[in-house]
């Protein structure tokens, strides 16, 4: 993951319930905590604790486990405290379901031993029901999406969440020069190639901290959003979409958000689509007052700035994730990444350098003069 302690990878979808995974624990003296803290909330919660599955796990150290009750079914956060801070997700979700964003909602939380029951939004994310090729039956999902942005960015007050600021875009985009090129492509960073590399990361910080700030989600993209029910769920008796993963929350560019649900890091679409649903977003969001500027064109730059940088962090990230977390599934996204990071290297003369870096490194001919070493 980043600098943060949150990855930009979210729980896989709930697996059906006939071949739902039991929970298994590698820590005993957990494992009875858990159960004891457990058994303390089924006669409060009406929980049936036999039901207890595995739900989901991420690219941090958090669990999630789904479980029924007599007030519909639950989940709950394993997330040790040593590794993990529930303390920032109870903060953030306060604050999204303060804005008008639905949220799980805390029920209980064991905050020394890092246990929290929440409700639970439902099993069908917004990514199980895209199709690549079908971008207009997609449209409205993505419509819903860009709602729950604006609803979430128009609550933005500074000093609620932590400031994206020069330091931590500079250490989140190095993670591409550490884990990405040095330590998964084996390249040797001699003088010259770090020169080149901070010069584009300069670069890219300071044009992305040019826009004005908000509530950021950070891994605002179709796995972290849910559905609403359908009717033969029970009736959409709350119709705005879920969102999830939003522990990472900070205070920063009003072009993250947009950025990070156009250009998934699991996902992609053709540019018109892009283009299409940006523009609603930027519409929707100027109506409502937020700071995105009269110029749709220079907004448009800015968020392919911002994606970006945040396709070189993933790339880092997810190398990382592969050689010291021993987790090599989300490096066969890669490619994604660097057609990402080509396309808009590719766009801007200022950017042309990192380019030739990214494609001498990848082995894609004709990328000009530059001969690095590797290990």
């Amino acid at each position: 993951m980043s600098a943060r302690p949150t990855p930009p990878a979210s729980p896989s979808p709930d697996p059906p319930a006939e071949t739902a995974l039991p929970v298994m624990w590698a820590d005993v003296a957990r494992a009875t905590a858990f159960a004891a803290w457990l058994d303390g909330l089924r006669m409060a919660h009406g929980l049936d604790v036999t039901s207890l599955r595995l739900a989901s796990a991420d690219a941090s150290f958090r669990r999630y486990f789904r479980l029924d009750s007599a007030r519909g079914s639950r989940i709950i956060m394993d997330a040790p405290p040593d590794q993990e801070d529930c303390a920032t997700f109870a903060h953030v979700a306060q604050l999204m379901a303060a804005a008008g964003v639905k949220v799980p909602e805390v029920l209980a939380w064991d905050r020394s031993r890092g246990f929290m029951l929440l409700s639970d939004l439902g099993d069908r994310s917004m990514m199980q029901v895209l199709q690549p090729d079908q971008p207009q039956a997609a449209l409205g999902y993505y419509l819903q999406a860009v709602d729950a942005l604006v609803t979430w960015q128009q609550a933005s007050k500074p000093g609620m969440l932590p400031p994206y600021d020069g330091p931590l875009v500079l250490r989140e985009l190095d993670l591409f020069a550490q884990w990405y090129l040095t330590r998964y492509r084996g390249v040797v960073i001699d003088d010259a190639m770090r020169q080149l590399l901070d010069q584009a990361f300069q670069t890219i910080m300071r044009d992305n901290l040019s826009w004005p700030s908000v509530y950021v989600h950070s891994d605002f993209m179709p796995r972290n959003l849910v559905l609403p029910p359908t009717a033969a769920e029970g009736g959409p008796t709350d119709t705005r979409m879920g969102v999830l993963d939003f522990q990472d929350a900070v205070y920063g560019p009003i072009t993250y958000d947009i950025a990070s649900l156009m250009r998934d890091a699991f996902l992609s679409w053709e540019e018109d689509f892009v283009l299409d649903v940006t523009i609603r977003y930027w519409e929707k969001a100027r109506a409502a007052g937020l700071p995105v500027g009269q110029d749709f064109g220079a907004f448009y730059r800015a968020v392919e700035w911002m994606g970006l940088q945040r396709h070189l962090r993933v790339a880092g990230i997810f190398a990382r994730l592969t050689l010291r977390d021993g987790k090599p599934h989300y490096l066969a996204d890669t490619p994604r990444f660097i057609a990402y990071i080509r396309s808009t290297a590719g766009r801007y003369r200022e950017l042309k350098s990192l380019l030739r870096l990214v494609d001498k490194v990848e082995g894609i001919q004709d990328a000009g003069a530059y001969v690095f070493g590797r290990v």
